[in-house]
């Protein structure tokens, strides 16, 4: 390559002007999406009566959601790659406000499962190319980070949020405006996309799409999400949930094979291979498996136990909000350009962990203002400190062609992650519970006694998986500490024109 044609390559990209409108309809879309993951449980109970479903099938009402945007995530990450990210955008837009309204118009429980699958689909094309889309437009470093710390903070926090406004819209008006909800969220962030974002030349992948790799992925995804969510209802060693596993690692270890030999690959395997994509893919999972659980025990802990509204529970959830937003915006924006980003994600992890080991001490009687708020801000904080150099890092240094799959890969480890967390500590909690009932139900012979031994029961399958969430989140730590090996990011990004220049020009973000 001739030095000019090299000088001309490093040369910085020229930003685009409507960059910070855009991340604003961005955050929107990315705020509704994560919304949808907890503002529905909130508001489960109510339409559970409504629209008379059984509690055997009640789950599906999450499950249905989780699984097809789980399943679908690659699939959505590659179609923005081939579409280009403004279409995919605003057409998931479109889709997830009309399943919304199905789902707020629901008359039985066939239409509400559908319309939560339909959502998780859209949902599945609208978060890989909300990412990617803010991955291509905020070329330069500081700028990265800032953008990066206001998404990573809406991606933490968001579920939080979901929590406050499902309580308001369940206790003062009715469940299914959880659902119509989501249509102005949609609307202005789609037209306000439409209107704002102009996407870079030259980041389509025009390659033929690899239907074989779109079958297996989807369908290794459901049926490893399935496996977890069926653990949860039956049992470990129930017949379905060990084929759903065998199942998933057959179908996922042969999508790696497919990948590995065909021509245009849905997951060209560089973008896992690569040691700081695949630790931050890694770390970020373990991390959500310990935060999903914790988020369902302590809506339960506050509304069972300690006879919170939905409101006040909602409220109560607050400090970590605020610690994700100060850990994001302020801690993790400041010092990504000055510090290696595992120096931010290995510390963020084990901070949270702090926060966690302070919860395995939950008695009946504990004090929100003594233990729950100082756990929750130290949750917060940690966690928002160590997303977002998660975020930014997960897509930093991709060809352009490959950006939309490199987002649906973090899209895939926070799904996933969420599924397996929920299933994984609930069967903890609930064996430990069983077990403290039969050794301590003997002892209580009056019927306060009985229920205090309940809520004693409760609350220590809580803290038995707590226990687990807090190693879980150490394992995290130490993988972000070992694996991710990236030097402080660069002030200059390239992204090539096109596919050979991609192929050739590696963006220098990352020193080592």
């Amino acid at each position: 390559m001739s030095e000019t044609a090299s000088k001309a390559l490093r040369a910085p990209a020229e930003p685009d002007p409507g960059r910070w409108k855009a991340l604003v309809f961005i955050a929107l879309a990315q705020l509704m999406v994560v919304l949808d993951a907890t503002i529905v449980n909130i508001a489960l109970p109510s339409a559970q009566q409504d629209l008379g479903i059984s509690d055997g099938n009640r789950q599906w009402v999450v499950t249905a959601y989780a699984l097809a945007f789980g399943g679908l995530l690659l699939f959505g990450g590659r179609i923005a790659d081939l579409w280009g990210r403004k279409k995919a955008f605003v057409v998931g837009l479109g889709g997830f406000a009309a399943a919304s309204a199905l789902g707020g118009a629901a008359t039985n429980e066939a239409m509400m499962f559908g319309a939560r699958g339909l959502q998780g689909a859209f949902g599945a094309l609208l978060a890989p190319a909300a990412l990617s889309l803010l991955a291509v437009m905020f070329t330069d470093a500081k700028e990265r980070a800032k953008a990066f710390g206001i998404y990573g903070a809406i991606a933490g926090g968001g579920g939080a949020v979901g929590l406050i406004l499902g309580g308001f819209l369940t206790e003062y008006l009715d469940w299914r405006w959880t659902f119509f909800v989501n249509i102005p969220f949609a609307i202005v962030a789609a037209a306000g996309a439409y209107f704002v974002i102009r996407e870079p030349e030259g980041g389509r992948n025009r390659s033929a799409l690899d239907i074989p790799g779109v079958i297996l992925s989807t369908l290794g995804l459901v049926a490893l999400v399935y496996g977890f969510t069926r653990a949860e209802s039956d049992g470990w060693s129930d017949s379905v949930t060990v084929g759903m596993f065998v199942a998933s690692a057959v179908l996922l270890l042969s999508f790696v094979l497919v990948e590995s030999k065909v021509k245009a690959p849905l997951l060209p395997l560089r973008v896992i291979t690569e040691r700081n994509r695949g630790g931050i893919y890694l770390s970020l999972g373990l991390a959500i498996i310990a935060m999903f659980g914790l988020f369902l025990f302590l809506t339960y802990y506050l509304q069972i136990v300690k006879g919170y509204s939905p409101v006040k529970t909602g409220f109560a959830f607050l400090p970590m909000i605020a610690g994700m937003i100060t850990g994001s915006t302020q801690i993790g924006t400041r010092l990504m350009t000055r510090v290696a980003p595992r120096l931010l994600m290995g510390p963020g992890f084990l901070v949270a962990a702090l926060g966690m080991l302070l919860l395995t001490q939950l008695e009946i009687g504990s004090s929100y203002a003594a233990l729950l708020l100082p756990a929750m801000l130290l949750l917060g904080l940690g966690m928002g400190t160590a997303f977002m150099p998660a975020m930014s890092l997960a897509t930093q240094g991709v060809e352009p062609r490959d950006s939309g799959v490199a987002s649906a890969m973090v899209n895939t480890s926070q799904q996933v992650g969420g599924a397996i967390g929920t299933a994984l500590l609930n069967t903890i909690a609930a064996s430990a519970t069983t077990a403290y009932v039969a050794d301590h139900i003997a002892g209580a012979t009056s019927r306060s006694q009985q229920q205090l031994v309940q809520l004693e029961a409760m609350v220590q399958g809580y803290t038995s998986a707590i226990w687990f969430a807090v190693g879980i989140l150490v394992v995290a730590a130490a993988i972000a500490l070992t694996l991710v090996n990236a030097g402080r990011p660069g002030t200059t990004t390239v992204t090539g024109s096109d596919e050979s220049a991609a192929d050739e020009v590696q963006i220098p973000v990352v020193a080592h």
